[in-house]
């Protein structure tokens, strides 16, 4: 009965997280619609309406970031790997070497490092099995000797790359309807 109050209660939670996202985006839809006719009317410049969208689109990313942060909060679990902690928005720099990690998770023997995305594109995939993970490993070297675990979270993940990260055994996250879904084919790097 326990269990079933919590995920009731993780359920409801990420309900509130879609709505939010909802009426952001509602917002976003109708800012954007708004300033294509201020353009058109001549009413605003080119160079302001890439800093208006430039913003629309920290705004739309930072949507994405909320709804994955708090699903993964509420349950600290990539593919069968359950997690102790959990880390937002980690920064840090080394020398040369500098990074932003969206969201790390990490238990005695292992780290998840998850990027998210509005659009996840392949370049992401790439990015984060190159480059991120040997990023995290120099800059995080207590962490260097773990299982490290890669997933890739997107609000809109498209069907061919989610089957290429699957194939590298990189965790795909994706929402669907109201809660977090994720595929099992996962494996330590």
């Amino acid at each position: 009965m326990k269990q079933l109050h919590w995920i009731e209660k993780g359920i409801k939670a990420l309900q509130q997280s879609q709505l939010e996202i909802e009426a952001q985006q509602k917002k976003t839809d109708e800012q954007l619609a708004e300033l294509i006719q201020q353009h058109k009317a001549g009413e605003v410049q080119l160079s302001e309406t890439k800093r208006i969208l430039s913003g629309i689109g920290i705004n739309i990313g930072e949507a994405a970031e909320d709804f994955f942060e708090n699903s993964l909060h509420e349950n600290k679990v990539l593919g069968d790997v359950r997690f102790d902690s959990i880390a937002f928005g980690l920064h840090s720099q080394k020398g040369k070497v500098q990074d932003e990690f969206d969201i790390v998770m990490y238990n005695g023997d292992s780290v998840a490092i998850i990027e998210v995305k509005h659009k996840a594109h392949s370049a992401d995939l790439e990015n984060l099995i190159t480059k991120k993970l040997q990023n995290f490993r120099t800059l995080f070297p207590r962490f260097a000797d773990m299982h490290c675990y890669l997933g890739l979270a997107a609000m809109r993940f498209p069907k061919k790359l989610a089957e290429q990260a699957e194939e590298a055994g990189v965790a795909v996250l994706r929402q669907k309807g109201d809660v977090l879904v994720m595929n099992k084919n996962l494996r330590a790097f």
